[in-house]
Order: structure tokens, then sequence, then C-alpha cells
């Protein structure tokens, strides 16, 4: 059973218009480009799964500023496109705007709310995810020093953050968690060199474990995490393979599941809003032949452990965007 089937019921097929050509889908990336190795690039991965499993097309757009967002929504609008899915919080107030302009067209975007009877909202349960990849860290850790590095510093990164470090302080609670955010614009997801500087500031300061949650800014922390011979952790896409035996561990979110589900409804899917987590297999922690030396059984035992109270209700991990507060540091 796939992460959407509760919500979406038997997957449906793309729908055919009065003989017409069955509809196109869409996919717009957020800033940071297509291959930045994480959040657009799972986005990316999921239209392409859809694209060989079906031999069916799709349109998409790299945005290159902030300003393009609704010329693209509403391009792809105009042109027929069904659904448009948009990866990121970012297109929430356009999509707002340009939703009610094209009552036919349905839409999905990934990391926000929008309430309209044709948008299907998705957001994840992040701090979950984050809770796991927190407790590996702490569980690896040799100085009882770990880092974290977001991006853009927004309510939805320090919910990756705050995630992380419960997770850290309940396998340690002596442990000491260092955080960093790269900035304060968008340009904080596309910033790898400073990204490598947050590294070696954190390191300098005795990390030897650090969690980047900064989209391709990201892969400049794993570098250098590589090139300073400490352990790294990914996230979004399984980042395990971009150094083998030194990234300890990806905290995966299913975006690529969701766009993969949107296509293959095609015009009939399901608007709503949805929240995925631990219990609808929309975030995890990845194992592989690339960290399978770095995970301990011992590990493994405790996360699981962890992940099944969390799915039952029994240890609730606290959600910064509920308060935008952290009980931990």
């Amino acid at each position: 059973m796939t992460l959407f089937h509760k919500a979406l019921g038997a997957t449906a097929a793309l729908a055919l218009c009065a003989g017409a050509a069955l509809a196109e889908p869409a996919l717009i990336y957020d800033l940071g480009g297509k291959f930045d190795k994480s959040f657009n690039e799972a986005a990316f991965n999921g239209a392409e799964r859809w694209k060989a499993e079906t031999g069916g097309s799709y349109r998409e757009i790299e945005l290159q500023s902030e300003a393009q967002r609704q010329q693209a929504l509403r391009r792809f609008a105009e042109a027929g496109l069904n659904p448009i899915v948009m990866a990121g919080f970012a297109f929430g107030s356009v999509l707002e705007e340009v939703a009610a302009d094209y009552p036919d067209t349905t839409f999905q975007i990934i990391d926000t709310r929008v309430d309209a009877p044709n948008v299907r909202a998705i957001e994840y349960s992040e701090h979950e995810g984050s809770y796991l990849v927190g407790m590996m860290a702490a569980m690896a850790s040799k100085s009882g020093t770990v880092g974290f590095v977001g991006g853009m510093d927004i309510p939805l990164i320090r919910k990756f953050a705050c995630g992380y470090a419960q997770g850290v302080k309940a396998v340690n609670p002596d442990a000491t968690v260092i955080q960093n955010m790269t900035g304060t614009t968008p340009a904080a997801w596309a910033d790898p060199v400073k990204g490598g500087e947050l590294a070696r500031a954190q390191i300098a300061q005795g990390a030897d474990v650090i969690y980047a949650a900064a989209g391709s800014t990201g892969v400049g922390v794993l570098q250098t995490a590589a090139d300073q011979g400490i352990l790294s952790i990914g996230v979004d896409s399984n980042q395990n393979h971009l150094h083998p035996g030194q990234v300890l561990t990806s905290m995966i979110k299913r975006v690529d599941l969701a766009v993969y589900e949107a296509f293959t409804a095609g015009a009939d899917l399901e608007t709503g809003y949805f929240v995925l987590g631990l219990a609808e297999d929309g975030v995890g922690y990845a194992l592989d032949e690339h960290n399978k030396d770095l995970v301990s059984a011992e590990m493994i035992a405790a996360v699981e452990e962890a992940k099944a109270r969390i799915v039952s209700g029994d240890l609730a991990v606290h959600d910064y965007m509920t308060d935008n507060a952290c009980p931990v540091k």
C-alpha cells in the first residue's frame, strides 16, 4: 500500500476529455534548481517515475526568481495542463490568488496549506523523521556535540531542527546541539559555499555529526563533513550515495511519491488538506548499502522502537509550527 492510498482510494487514471488527448500534468520547481539533490530533485524523481511507467509526458519549469511564480502558474493553467504541482511553501500566497481564476484546473502544493476547492495541499511531519535521525546522530557521536545547518530561516526549517534536537536529547540529555541557518532570503537554499563554511565552524566547536536541511546548500555541508572526516545526515532525498560511508543516514521526505501519485491521478486528483508523517510513510530514514556499516543493530532497534511509539501516539514529538518554540535546545 502506497503512502496516498488512504487519501486517494484506488489510484485514478488520467482523465479523458470527450475524445481529446490525455491531460498533461505539470511540475514547477522551487528556487534552488531541479538537481539540488534534495527537495526539488525528489519532486523530479517522482515525475520521472510516472513518465517511465506510463510513457506519458509532462511540462516543467525551474524558477529563476520569485517574480516568476505567478507567471508560471498562469501560463500552465492557460495551456490546459492538469494537474499542476508546485514544490514549495513559497507558492502559497500566489496559489490562493490563481486557483480561483482556474476552477477547472486541479493544483497540488507541497509544504503549505491552501484552502480552495480545486487545491490538494500536502504537509509533512518533518519533526517526526528528524527526531529519528537525531537519535541516530546522538548514538553515533563520540564528542557529544552535533550540528544542524538549515537553509532559509523560517518556521518550517526550525521544525526540522526542533525535531532533531529532541531526538538527540532523548538519547543523550547532556548533548550539545549547534544550530545555524544559512540566511533569511530564498538564496539560502542555493549556497553550498556558505553551507560548507557553517559546517566548518560547527566542526571547530566539536560537532562530529551534522544534519543539513538546506536544499542544495546542504550539498556543501555534506561535502565539508566528508572532507573533515566527520559524519553528516542528508535530507528529503536519500543522499547517502553522495559520500558513501560518511553520510550516517538521510531524513527522507516522500515528495517524490506526492508528485507521482498526483500525476497518476491526473485531473481526478482528490483535493483537500493532508498531513503525512511516520504513520503514512511520508517521512523516514534511509538505510542502504552506502551507510550499512555506520548504522548498528542497536541504532536500528532504538529508532524503530521510537517510530512505533510515535505512530501509536505513545510518544509525541513537539511540532515547532504549533507555537514557534522548541522545548529543547
